[in-house]
């Protein structure tokens, strides 16, 4: 159930104008993304670091293997990549 508080917080919030809604509304987004953890998403460094140990995981590699063997039939077929998607598109 929501506190009395948080439906005097709306009726304020009401009452602001538009540009200071949105403000408040990325000032409260930034928040909680802060308290969820999302914001690591936007650290590149944590990116890196996640794209490093995939590629090193051995189930992954496994993985990618089989979709290379699944997909080398089509790597022989003699088609180039740029003729390919000419023939795709119709040109």
């Amino acid at each position: 159930m929501i506190s009395q508080q948080v439906l005097e917080l709306e009726r304020a919030i009401l009452a602001l104008n538009l540009e200071e809604q949105q403000w408040l509304l990325e000032r409260i987004t930034r928040q909680v993304l802060q308290k969820t953890g999302v914001n690591q998403f936007a650290n590149s460094s944590y990116i890196e670091a996640q794209i490093e140990a995939m590629a090193n995981d051995p189930q992954i590699q496994a993985e990618i293997s089989a979709i290379d063997r699944e997909f080398a039939v089509t790597e022989m077929d003699g088609l180039e990549v740029e003729a390919a998607i000419r023939y795709c598109l119709g040109l």
